[in-house]
């Protein structure tokens, strides 16, 4: 494992402190500080185990979020089920938050999250991708693939997208009728050679880990970045590989396709951030902008496109920053806008819808921002701190009620936990995290308009073990 710039990680943290087939199943705060051109004051209110994931690096360390207090109010696990419940259980505080299941895993961590049509999938270190009933949890099946270590989950429709172990992506048909679960793989990415006397490696597979995929629905193509530097674009209709491109100086670790254009985007350990497109009436890509802020590995990306033509992307890196860019309408530029700070070590996960940006961190916590319409401000409206381990991925999908705009969070853990979070935004609040020295560099009176917060992470006693044996992502 290699360290950013040799600074202090929470590895240094800790030193200094010693410490194809298919079986259906039946049911069963906060700190924070915004650094972009304005300033705001706002008040404060109630693997393969040996180097496939060292694409994700750590971070120095920043002041400490608070552990809210735990309930013993538990969901009974599902039956005959490697899950058993979390005995961590979160409550809500002021009705902004709160955690609905908690589910337990015996036999490895989870690497992706997807969701679709009431179905939520899970990918993790076995050859068993899981699928469960939205928002309960309750296993509706599993599906038995030929190769494990299940690195990167996409879900459009019917249609699931799964990367496994062997390089290859394989596509399944998944159909849920009155809870019976039904999937078929349709295909593997790439085809296999119908020379079978003479095998050999398809060209076009990729040499290393599958670590993240996105699909552009207008064209029907399905982008798969890897850890081998490149990208490669395959049209879903006849199984072709239409391109691949060298991307990066290193892994490729996150992809996202802006759905109104086309454009590709994608983020490497290199620390930098690509946009691409397609060459008109052809299949290849050419690279439009590299946005290139900071050195720090860069491991997520998340796209904001909102109706009024606004369009923001955001990055996640191993500094615990989370850059933002936002589109020109005029030229197609993406100028950069500031950061959001708030994360310890490094953010690992990052998901967008309508407004608000779900980060997942090396620091265990995940932290709900929303971003003011019209401007570049955001704010930090909670911070969610049940996991005891880095929080590898995040899904989230919205829940419309009649007053309040709500949103279901999947979260999984290095901690070998996974997480649905219930959380309901009102309209009018104002409901921030502030950093306590921030608002003192800037005469900001103490009393009710921020709060300090010195208290460490709590971590699982199992992952702290095997961070110090270096064994960081097994």
């Amino acid at each position: 494992m290699e360290f950013y710039n040799n600074r202090n990680s929470l590895f240094k943290f800790m030193e200094d402190n010693n410490i194809d087939h298919i079986s259906p199943q039946s049911p069963a705060t906060h700190h924070h500080q915004f650094s972009p051109s304005h300033h705001h004051n706002n008040t404060n209110n109630n693997h393969q185990s040996t180097d496939v994931e060292q694409d994700i690096q750590f971070s120095p360390a920043r002041p400490s979020s608070p552990i809210s207090p735990r309930t013993s109010l538990m969901h009974p696990p599902s039956p005959d089920s490697p899950w058993t419940t979390s005995p961590h259980q979160t409550p809500s505080p002021a009705l902004l938050y709160s955690c609905i299941a908690s589910l337990h895993r015996h036999d490895g961590n989870i690497f992706s999250i997807a969701v679709s049509k009431g179905t939520v999938f899970t990918g993790s270190e076995s050859s068993r991708i899981r699928a469960w009933r939205q928002p309960d949890c309750i296993e509706r099946g599993n599906i038995k693939s030929p190769s494990g270590d299940v690195r990167a989950i996409l879900a459009y429709g019917n249609l699931l997208f799964t990367s496994h172990r062997d390089f290859k992506i394989r596509v399944w048909n998944v159909v849920t009728v009155a809870d019976n679960f039904r999937p078929k793989k349709v295909s593997t990415f790439p085809k296999r050679s119908s020379f079978l006397i003479f095998p050999k490696r398809n060209t076009n597979q990729h040499k290393d880990c599958v670590s993240c995929m996105a699909y552009y629905h207008a064209e029907g193509i399905l982008y798969t970045g890897s850890f081998d530097k490149t990208v490669k674009a395959w049209r879903v209709s006849d199984k072709k590989c239409v391109d691949s491109f060298l991307a990066h100086d290193s892994n490729v670790n996150a992809i996202v396709v802006n759905q109104e254009d086309g454009c590709v985007f994608t983020c490497s350990s290199d620390g930098s951030v690509k946009i691409w497109r397609r060459v008109y009436r052809e299949n290849s890509h050419t690279l439009t902008m590299t946005l290139k802020f900071q050195q720090s590995p860069v491991n997520a990306l998340a796209l904001s496109c909102s109706s009024f033509n606004n369009c923001f992307l955001y990055s996640g890196s191993s500094d615990g920053m989370i850059n933002f860019w936002e589109k020109e309408r005029m030229s197609g530029r993406f100028n950069h806008g500031g950061f959001l700070q708030g994360h310890r070590f490094s953010v690992l996960c990052l998901v967008a819808i309508e407004k608000l940006i779900f980060s997942g961190s090396e620091d265990t916590t995940i932290r709900v921002w929303r971003r003011e319409e019209g401007s570049y401000f955001h704010e930090c409206l909670a911070v969610l701190d049940g996991h005891r381990g880095p929080v590898r991925c995040l899904a989230a999908c919205l829940e419309i009620e009649k007053v309040v705009m709500g949103f279901l969070v999947y979260s999984a853990s290095l901690d070998q936990t996974f997480k649905v979070w219930r959380i309901k935004v009102m309209p009018d609040e104002k409901i921030s995290c502030v950093d306590n020295s921030y608002a003192e560099r800037n005469d900001t009176p103490k009393s009710g308009m921020a709060m300090e917060y010195e208290i460490s992470p709590v971590l699982s006693p199992s992952w702290v073990e095997k961070k110090l044996q270096g064994n960081h992502y097994q």
